[in-house]
């Protein structure tokens, strides 16, 4: 591990899973700055440069995981965030999602499981931070979207994407018309294997629903193909 190993945020009031993840991750070669507390996390983001954080949805203190996880994405929409949680059914993945989070996942959990998702995430973003240094936008219906900052345009709300939005998008963009499958989505974004169990690409297509379709329910831009995938039209298909 040196000055330049990626530093992983763990907020995690369990000391008997706090002190296995630090042990394993800073085996893996990661610096680990580990808080109790999400007030505790909030300062430490004022004097650390973090490549990714691990929260836990319930913690001691006024804030929850969840509250923690909207304060880092009002400041940082780039910020790979995993969220650790006890609570896993899908409503409850799907408000983690929702909040800003990039993945999920369910204790008890599978330590290799965890390391290669972190790992996953955090490749991730090294492709990201060159790729958002490029001048891009796509526009399509009312919306303009920069894909170097994530700043999106012409909604009735302010929309800041993440880095998982963003990739998703392009790969969307990329192959305007086209099906897409669970298989080639989950591999190409998330680098998930295709036969795995999760509901993280489906809860995806629901927010890019909410921020981009007139009526989310009857989607006209990111279509549902039934048995086979999704499908992006640029104009309403």
């Amino acid at each position: 591990m040196t000055e330049d190993s990626p530093c992983i945020l763990l907020v995690e009031d369990e000391q008997h899973i706090a002190q296995g993840l630090i042990f394993n991750l800073q085996q893996e070669g990661y610096q680990v700055i580990h808080t109790v507390t999400a007030e505790e996390a909030m300062e430490r983001l004022d004097h650390y440069q973090f490549s990714l954080a691990i929260l836990d949805r319930m913690l001691p203190g006024n804030m929850n995981g969840l509250e923690l996880c909207r304060y880092i994405r009002a400041s940082d929409s780039q910020l790979p965030i995993l969220m650790l949680t006890a609570m896993n059914r899908d409503q409850d993945r799907i408000k983690g999602l929702k909040d800003g989070a990039d993945d999920y996942i369910a204790k008890p959990f599978v330590l290799n499981e965890l390391l290669l998702r972190v790992a996953g995430m955090l490749r991730r973003s090294g492709w990201y931070r060159p790729v958002l240094a490029e001048k891009d936008h796509y526009d399509f219906g009312p919306y303009s979207i920069n894909l170097k900052t994530g700043v999106v345009t012409g909604a009735q709300h302010p929309i800041s994407l993440t880095e998982l939005e963003i990739k998703m998008l392009r790969v969307f963009f990329s192959h305007e018309g086209e099906t897409l499958s669970r298989a080639f989505l989950l591999q190409s974004v998330w680098e998930i294997d295709p036969d795995t169990e999760t509901r993280t690409l489906d809860n995806f297509i629901v927010r890019l629903r909410k921020y981009f379709e007139p009526t989310p329910s009857q989607p006209i831009h990111f279509i549902t193909v039934r048995g086979q995938g999704y499908c992006f039209h640029r104009h309403p298909a």
